[in-house]
């Protein structure tokens, strides 16, 4: 344990217990079919605790590959079959439940590697690297302050202080109840921050949740500074699978599904919802399945669009029902492009690089310095495999002008990339990452539906306890799993969180 560790644990920036677990039989006395319709994060980590405690499940996934948002497929090339992914995923600490589901396929985690380096990308200005800070709050923050050249102390003297306390301040209730009405670039805006500062120390982290901040609440950008840097012992440390997603993740989580009992059936597209008095039918694109409990595990639209296809949820579920036309809608377009180069950039490049105040690029991914596959490709042809992101950008662009803009902009930033040889380009534009839009939280839905026996889990569904991306869809998935459980009468699995409330929260 590290000396701000320490300080922040005497603070109570520490991991905590939200759920126990067990309090149940280890297996399910009597069967319950259930099915999981989705088969990314949220619904395998579902699923895996299920079929763990004996529980007849099957996991329907629309897509050939399961996944989701860190789904991996083969693709053929000019060099062969190979492995092409969604995009880039960190793996930070605090994502204790999702680590926790990994761990039943890799005890240690040693297929992750830790990245070091943060660095923050401007052309305007020289490059922040947030890679090196204490884990802990209020170390963190301090050195953050001191170390930052974006803010100097006649900055800290001018910002509106007072404006800034919401960020040390989250509270679960109080916070959404006074700020989740105003748009994340209105508080931004009320700080008073040199323009410097609030491009690479703000805007940089706003948009790593899909969505501008103009268009997202406060709040939420509140509570993912307090998730991120503020109430977690870990800090911004994080790590990255050293092979595929497909390879690391999906297949070794499948063994495993099945090894239990489980099964995963892709290209599975459930198209609409029945229910009697036996429980839930499930119609799909492979067929019709029997379920006791449901888990609707997929993204914001698509949830919608499953909802309005199903009519017995008019009667069966009028609040989920009610809540689908806001929630359903997806936050801003986000492109991914992966280029497979002749040449490489400098050596000093960091594996993942955050990029501030370009038009479309958001980072910057050296795939040949991270995953096996790549390193491999990169070795026999002199090459690199690079990945660029962004996070929100402009909707009806194609792809493949996103991926021209965005090469285009990397070239301030990296001048050698304008070197480089694109000897093949892979891109694609989607529009699945769940909206925090302002005024949306009381109308987020969470776990529990009020339809019997049916649950909701993703990274849009909202938790009682601070979370976020990946971690929120493993949490709620587990969520969905423990409700199950205690409803058969088996024992439920533990979930863990970071520090509840800010460090300047008033008491309750």
């Amino acid at each position: 344990m590290t000396l701000s560790q320490l300080a922040g644990r005497l603070l109570g920036v520490r991991e905590r217990v939200v759920e126990q677990g067990g309090e149940g039989s280890p297996r399910v006395p009597h069967p319950a079919p259930t099915v999981v319709v989705g088969g990314g994060i949220a619904g395998m980590s579902a699923a895996v605790v299920l079929a763990e405690r004996g529980v007849p499940v099957t996991v329907l996934e629309a897509a050939p590959t399961i996944g989701g948002r860190l789904g991996a497929w083969p693709e053929i090339s000019p060099d062969g079959t190979r492995t092409n992914e969604h995009g880039f995923h960190a793996f930070f600490r605090q994502y204790y439940n999702w680590r926790n589901i990994l761990r039943r396929v890799d005890p240690t985690l040693g297929f992750l590697r830790q990245i070091p380096h943060y660095p923050v990308l401007s052309a305007r200005w020289p490059t922040e690297e947030f890679g090196r800070l204490p884990p802990a709050a209020p170390a963190n923050l301090l050195a953050l302050l001191l170390r930052s050249p974006s803010l100097r102390l006649r900055d800290l003297r001018a910002m509106n202080r007072d404006a800034a306390l919401p960020l040390l301040s989250y509270d679960p209730i109080q916070t959404y109840a006074e700020f989740d009405d105003t748009t994340a670039d209105a508080l931004l805006t009320s700080l008073r921050l040199p323009d410097r500062a609030r491009a690479m120390l703000f805007e940089v982290f706003s948009h790593s949740f899909f969505n501008h901040e103009a268009e997202m609440s406060a709040a939420e950008m509140i509570a993912q500074f307090h998730f991120y840097l503020l109430g977690n012992p870990e800090g911004l440390a994080f790590d990255c699978p050293t092979a595929d997603y497909a390879a690391s993740i999906w297949q070794p989580l499948t063994r495993h599904l099945e090894q239990h009992g489980g099964r995963v059936i892709t290209e599975a597209a459930v198209t609409e919802l029945h229910r009697d008095a036996t429980g839930w039918q499930v119609m799909s694109t492979a067929g019709g399945y029997e379920a006791r409990h449901l888990v609707l595990a997929v993204d914001p639209p698509a949830l919608a669009a499953l909802v309005a296809a199903s009519p017995v949820l008019a009667e069966a579920a009028p609040d989920l029902v009610a809540r689908m036309p806001a929630f359903g809608q997806s936050g801003p377009p986000y492109a991914v492009a992966r280029y497979w180069c002749a040449g490489d950039v400098d050596p000093g490049r960091a594996v993942f690089s955050g990029v501030s105040r370009q038009p479309t690029l958001d980072s910057v991914t050296l795939y040949h310095r991270l995953e096996v596959e790549s390193r491999r490709w990169a070795a026999r042809n002199g090459g690199a495999v690079v990945e660029l992101h962004a996070y929100a950008c402009e909707p009806d662009v194609p792809a493949e002008e996103l991926a021209e803009r965005m090469w285009r902009e990397l070239r301030p930033l990296w001048p050698e990339a304008g070197r480089l040889r694109i000897r093949e380009l892979r891109a694609r534009v989607e529009a699945r990452a769940p909206a925090f839009p302002p005024g949306g939280h009381a109308g987020r839905p969470g776990v529990r539906t009020d339809a019997d026996r049916l649950y909701l889990a993703g990274d849009g569904i909202r938790t009682d306890f601070p979370s976020a991306l990946m971690e929120r869809s493993a949490a709620t998935g587990i969520l969905a799993a423990n409700h199950i459980l205690r409803d058969e009468g088996g024992a439920t699995e533990p979930i863990h969180s970071i520090r509840p409330r800010g460090l300047l929260a008033r008491p309750h």
